[in-house]
């Protein structure tokens, strides 16, 4: 079997100026419940808390000194994912053969609490941590940590990351997906180039051999007018992800408990579902549940999928949630995009329309 055939996500770090406000939102809001936090008691190193809900697993870290990686990272970014973690069978094989393509090392191979890591750099700032554990170690324990129980956790119905969407500068798509491809084995799955209004963005989504993983890298078309992807770029300060995308099997139940808990969702406008019929005939879910939640529906050769994005709470609103259920369909929404332009401008020139029809 080669090095990286069996890559998983095994968690994700987010680096977070406070980790305790982090976790009450996302264990109040999304239910994912905290299971573990550091116990090292050092005050100059960094709180850390974990995290989750079945495959889900969050680390929240919150340094404490200024001359650690995640105090760089969190005056440079803001909140925000600083390393996404790899399940391996063997971290010392995945750290050699990926530093032996070219990847640039981080940290090297050390074993604590009988969980081997190794460290190397990814696209932007962000980091990869390769994680063996014996299989006779929980899927969620890491080195330094302690289990906790908090019941006080909302329950939500998510399972597992779908995706993560990476915002890379102009230029940087071809380079970033080559080094995946090269470094992690990743192959591309699905290419694309997203026209809306003036705006416009290149996209391609690489995966993992086993599927596990996967990452939609986008980068803005300069030559058109600057959108989304330009202001995160800007307000982030270089590549990273924009947002992680949590699995659902029930997305209009996990969105009512979500919406109950007090997170908001972006809204879409009702000539988005006056248009639906048009485009395709949602199963699963009525048109009147999604219209009453927000949430969109697109589809593709080898079914549907169901989507809604949380409104940021970040203070450089660089970073948010995806919530999405797939019955089938292997793409990602993109169309979606053009279906919201139109169903905006519509939307738009029939408020103008009231207006004058007023004045």
């Amino acid at each position: 079997m080669a090095t990286f055939d069996d890559l998983t996500v095994d968690h994700v770090k987010i680096y977070t100026s406070d980790a305790g406000a982090t976790a009450d939102w996302l264990a109040g809001g999304f239910g994912l419940a905290p299971y573990a936090e550091s116990y090292t008691g050092d005050p100059d190193g960094t709180r850390l808390i974990a995290v989750g809900r079945s495959d889900i697993r969050l680390i929240l870290a919150e340094p404490r000194s200024e001359d650690q990686a995640g105090s760089f990272y969190l005056a440079r970014h803001g909140d925000g994912v600083g390393d996404i973690a790899l399940g391996v069978p063997d971290a010392a094989a995945a750290f050699d053969d990926a530093v032996a393509r070219g990847a640039r090392p981080v940290a090297g191979v050390a074993e604590t609490d009988g969980v081997v890591t190794a460290t190397i750099g990814g696209f932007g700032d962000l980091t990869h941590t390769f994680v063996q554990r014996p299989s006779t170690v929980d899927v969620r324990t890491l080195p330094g940590f302690r289990a906790v129980e908090d019941p006080s956790a909302a329950d939500v119905d998510l399972g597992l990351v779908d995706h993560f969407a990476v915002c890379v500068p102009p230029g940087q798509l071809e380079p970033t997906v080559a080094y995946y491809e090269r470094v992690l084995d990743f192959r591309t799955v699905f290419t694309e180039k997203i026209s809306v209004g003036a705006q416009a963005m290149n996209s391609k989504v690489v995966e993992s051999l086993s599927g596990a993983v996967t990452f939609t890298v986008i980068e803005p078309d300069v030559s058109r007018a600057p959108g989304q992807i330009d202001r995160f770029l800007r307000d982030h300060g270089g590549a990273g992800v924009q947002h992680i995308a949590f699995t659902a099997t029930d997305i209009v139940r996990a969105v009512d408990a979500i919406n109950g808990n007090g997170i908001g969702f972006l809204s879409t406008p009702e000539s988005y579902y006056r248009r639906l019929a048009d485009r395709l005939s949602p199963v699963g879910h009525t048109v009147d549940e999604l219209r009453r939640l927000s949430i969109l529906v697109d589809e593709d050769h080898d079914g549907q999928l169901f989507q809604i994005f949380a409104k940021s709470v970040h203070p450089r609103n660089t970073f948010f949630v995806e919530i999405i259920e797939r019955l089938g369909a292997q793409t990602f929404g993109s169309g979606n995009i053009q279906a919201l332009y139109e169903a905006v401008a519509d939307q738009e020139s029939a408020d103008r329309a009231v207006g004058e029809n007023a004045a």
